[in-house]
């Protein structure tokens, strides 16, 4: 029997692989699910599916969820939706869970039906809108993040505060003073490619205790598959060596962590169809239209790039983080950074950061590109100089808040995603706008405490 599993099965026989861990990325992008004996995987969840709760693809961060999201928890009685695995995710062996494969999954109701607002299914309708038009996406992610010698433990009960980084000082590219910071790192490395990720580069970065590992760009949805695969590993790796790592996008004052994304299209037969040899830029018509079409919806799609309350904290002034909407040739201080030739030629999306979940962002960077594409826009001169400090490049939503007014009122968005998928995803924006505005942080107990 030919299923996708012959490997699976070879390694259970072997005594190799005890569980399989079924996961589904959540609204978060976080790997939410079950671990099924092998077993009971093969003979029943990789034919008919796993039942699980339908309340994952409805909660904030807390794993709270109510009223309001397209996939109502409570009004369905805390029913369930199927997690179908998908054969081509599967990682036999994990090298930091003895015993353990993992498949990732994607939500259908009962009768078979795709649960249109996972965020797996979200990016799969771009995919399928490009496939329409002879087009396929490729892309990969450059996640950073911030590694600290206190254990995931010791920072909670410090409330992540007081944390010494990993590294003393600003490494970037530095080949020393890596001392703290590379036994993690080195394992991460080592383990994800045992684990069949492709590496290409690794590097220390400007904050301390930041660093950066980058894999293979390949087709989008493996992209992001292995994106959420290595952020859950490196989580579990770090949590084994006594350390704790964050993606959050801004930690505290310094350098945040961002997730810049790449992202190509060819011909759905692998023929690169970005450059043009014979024009002055080298960008073919279809790259100019899908260049304009990244500008023209990025303030009204931003949320699905930039989800969280901190999100925005990273996209400030003088955070060396986008603020307005621009695109140049190799610029980093535009949102839209075109780079490579010929072949190569791609966009480098700088707005997500270490937060995003891949899935949406691409899929709204596709959605992006495909506007731009189907009404033929015309792209706006490129910005040749420093397009942070430029006070005459329009801005970016500023805050969550103004990213949900802009997604809410898009005429864009629905027509790009659908009504549901838009007032979803609205309600996870208001979810963690409640939760912050409820909040007293530590910033207004130090203002405030005696002065007030």
């Amino acid at each position: 029997m030919t299923d996708g599993y012959e490997q699976l099965r070879a390694e259970a026989e072997a005594g190799r692989v005890e569980e399989v861990i079924v996961a589904v990325p959540d609204l978060q992008g976080r790997l939410m699910g079950s671990r099924l004996s092998v077993p009971h995987f093969l003979d029943e969840a990789a034919r008919q599916g796993f039942g699980a709760c339908l309340y994952l693809l409805s909660t904030d961060v807390e794993m709270d969820t109510g009223p309001g999201y397209a996939v109502d928890a409570w009004n369905s009685g805390f029913g369930d939706f199927v997690l179908r695995p998908d054969p081509a995710t599967l990682r036999t062996r994990l090298p930091w869970d003895d015993g353990t494969a993992l498949v990732l999954a994607d939500a259908v109701w009962p009768g078979g039906a795709p649960v249109e607002v996972a965020p797996r299914r979200v990016l799969r309708v771009q995919l399928d809108r490009l496939a329409e038009r002879g087009l396929a996406a490729h892309a990969g992610t450059e996640l950073e993040f911030l590694a600290f010698t206190a254990s995931y433990r010791e920072a909670w009960e410090r409330r992540y505060s007081g944390l010494r980084p990993a590294t003393r000082y600003n490494t970037d590219y530095s080949l020393q003073g890596l001392e703290g910071i590379e036994p993690v790192v080195r394992r991460i490395r080592r383990e994800m490619v045992r684990a069949g990720l492709v590496l290409e580069t690794a590097r220390a970065e400007c904050h301390p205790g930041q660093y950066e590992i980058v894999f293979r760009y390949t087709e989008a949805m493996t992209t992001c598959d292995n994106h959420v695969f290595f952020k859950n590993g490196a989580k579990q790796i770090a949590a084994a060596e006594g350390v704790a790592l964050t993606f959050m996008p801004k930690f505290d004052g310094g350098e945040g962590n961002s997730c810049h994304v790449h992202l190509s299209l060819r011909g759905t037969d692998g023929t690169p169809v970005l450059a043009d040899g014979g024009a002055g830029d080298g960008m073919s018509e279809l790259m100019r239209h899908f260049v304009a079409g990244q500008l023209a919806c990025l303030p009204d799609l931003v949320l699905l790039m930039a989800p969280n309350v901190n999100s925005y904290k990273r996209l400030q002034p003088g955070a060396f983080a986008p603020t307005g909407i621009a695109w140049g040739p190799d610029n980093r201080t535009c949102p839209v950074r075109v780079v490579g030739s010929g072949p190569s030629l791609r966009i480098e999306h700088r707005v997500p950061g270490g937060d995003a979940n891949p899935y949406l962002a691409v899929a709204a960077m596709v959605a992006a590109g495909l506007y731009g594409i189907d009404n033929r826009l015309p792209l706006p001169a490129p910005h040749t100089g420093n397009a942070l400090a430029d006070t005459a490049v329009p801005r970016l939503p500023a805050t969550l808040g103004e990213a949900l007014h802009r997604w809410e009122t898009s005429e864009i968005a629905p027509k790009l995603f659908g009504e549901e998928v838009v007032a979803h995803y609205a309600r996870a924006a208001r979810a963690e706008l409640s939760a912050f505005e409820r909040a007293v942080t530590d910033w207004e107990r130090m203002r405030g405490f005696e002065r007030l």
